[in-house]
């Protein structure tokens, strides 16, 4: 087969034009099936067909869940990550629109880190003689920029991890001039303590959900003991709202 030799997806079956080809281990994916994907998922080219199909046909199923999340909290500019706290899930979405996106929705259960990572860049500001060329300050000035990153570990069939900067433009910090380099300098800066705070609450949000789960798997698999009911003297196993299996009073009232 040559090399401009005509295409077709192995998923949809329409014909691949010019440079719309995302090759797969055993075959062609068009690009508007490949748009379909999760956003999360990046070993698309060690890929079969048979588990890109598993995978959009997941992808369908997703949007039921979509249409089901109801957003109780939310974090972020650039990307924003949404809390469904009554029915423990949550999604991260690049856009308002869920509905027509399709962001994953995961269980708080799949969660298995969080982390804040703060990306800082320094760059001189320099200044010029009387010829013209750019020289340092005396103190040398620095500029320095951060991105907030997020990153996310869950326990996924089709990924690993779900990386997202926070800000939606670099938090820029000029210090005073004259003032040498400080350990920290984005602490002199409220934009910087937002989005340090933002990644903290999101940490916690996150991480708190997910023990809390781990604590309820914990609590239900416990042997359950055996009391006697003040109400009907009755030898029982209290239910989960612990009551009496018999007669229905509250044991621990």
């Amino acid at each position: 087969m040559g090399l401009f030799d005509k295409k077709y997806c192995d998923i949809c079956g329409e014909k691949i034009g010019l440079l719309g080809n995302r090759k797969l281990e055993d075959g062609n994916l068009c690009k508007n099936c490949a748009k379909k994907l999760s956003p999360w998922f990046d070993e698309r080219r060690h890929s079969t067909v048979d588990q890109i199909k598993a995978q959009l046909s997941y992808r369908e199923e997703n949007k039921k869940a979509v249409e089901a999340f109801h957003t109780t909290r939310s974090f972020g500019d650039r990307y924003l990550i949404c809390l469904d706290e009554d029915q423990r899930k949550f999604l991260v979405a690049r856009t308002g629109n869920i509905i027509s996106e399709n962001p994953d929705v995961l269980d708080y259960s799949q969660v298995t880190g969080c982390e804040l990572d703060v990306d800082e860049h320094r760059s001189e500001e320099m200044t010029k003689d009387k010829d013209g060329n750019e020289i340092s300050y005396n103190p040398p000035r620095y500029c320095f920029s951060y991105d907030f990153n997020i990153v996310i570990r869950v326990n996924h069939p089709w990924f690993d991890d779900m990386c997202f900067q926070l800000n939606s433009s670099d938090v820029e910090v000029f210090p005073p001039a004259g003032t040498l380099a400080l350990a920290n300098p984005g602490q002199r800066s409220m934009e910087y303590r937002k989005y340090e705070q933002m990644g903290s609450e999101i940490k916690k949000a996150l991480m708190s959900a997910r023990q809390q789960i781990r604590d309820d798997i914990s609590a239900a698999a416990a042997p359950k003991a055996v009391v006697t009911c003040p109400w009907c003297g009755a030898t029982t196993t209290p239910d989960a709202s612990g009551k009496c299996e018999y007669c229905g009073g509250a044991v621990n009232a």
